[in-house]
């Protein structure tokens, strides 16, 4: 929903970088592969230490890869392709379950109240994905929903960055409202791979 306001505007401005980066022999693939690294990195590097701000800056830097791969993609002529779209999928899928699991980590090893909730945006941040890669497994397009990716992995880094700023319940309220979100988005595609089977 954000993504699709805000990304046209981005890749415009990204778009010298991404030539420049192609230029001196950079590959879209490189860059998604890097980012991926970057992000799992900062995240089991930084939260579990309790430098949540910082590792949100890093993690959000290299979460621009995402932006830079199909940028270039499309500059060069050559799109994605199969290995290009599998791989950014599967790393996607990595890299957002990294960012709660080094949260996870630091919550408890505080015996934090709050665990089960981040484990519940977890587990709905995966299956968002999932029924939407079914779903087109079986020929249904289910797409859409209240919260994709982007607009989940905003609202993570956003309120794991104002806890680490100390804004109180900061951290709680993000967490709710993205396992609300999540668990929202899955009944939605379910609901849409339902509708389409029985039509």
């Amino acid at each position: 929903m954000i993504s699709r306001i805000i990304k046209p505007a981005v890749t415009r401005v990204i778009t010298p970088t991404a030539k420049a980066m192609l230029r001196i022999g950079f590959t879209p693939n490189g860059v998604t592969v890097v980012g991926a690294i970057g992000v799992v990195a900062s995240a089991f590097i930084f939260y579990p230490s309790g430098r949540l701000f910082l590792g949100s800056v890093i993690i959000s830097f290299f979460a621009l890869s995402d932006l830079f791969d199909g940028t270039m993609a499309r500059i060069s002529g050559q799109g994605s392709g199969k290995w290009g779209n599998f791989l950014d999928s599967t790393l996607d899928r990595i890299t957002d379950s990294s960012v709660l699991i080094g949260l996870i980590l630091l919550l408890n090893k505080n015996s934090d109240r709050l665990v089960p909730v981040v484990l519940l945006a977890l587990m709905t941040g995966i299956l968002v994905p999932y029924i939407r890669a079914k779903a087109e497994s079986l020929g249904i397009e289910c797409s859409g929903g209240l919260a994709e990716r982007t607009e989940r992995l905003m609202l993570a880094l956003l309120a794991i960055a104002l806890h680490g700023l100390h804004l109180p319940f900061a951290l709680a309220i993000g967490m709710w409202i993205l396992a609300i979100l999540g668990a929202i988005t899955v009944v939605q595609r379910i609901m849409i791979v339902r509708n389409a089977t029985q039509e």
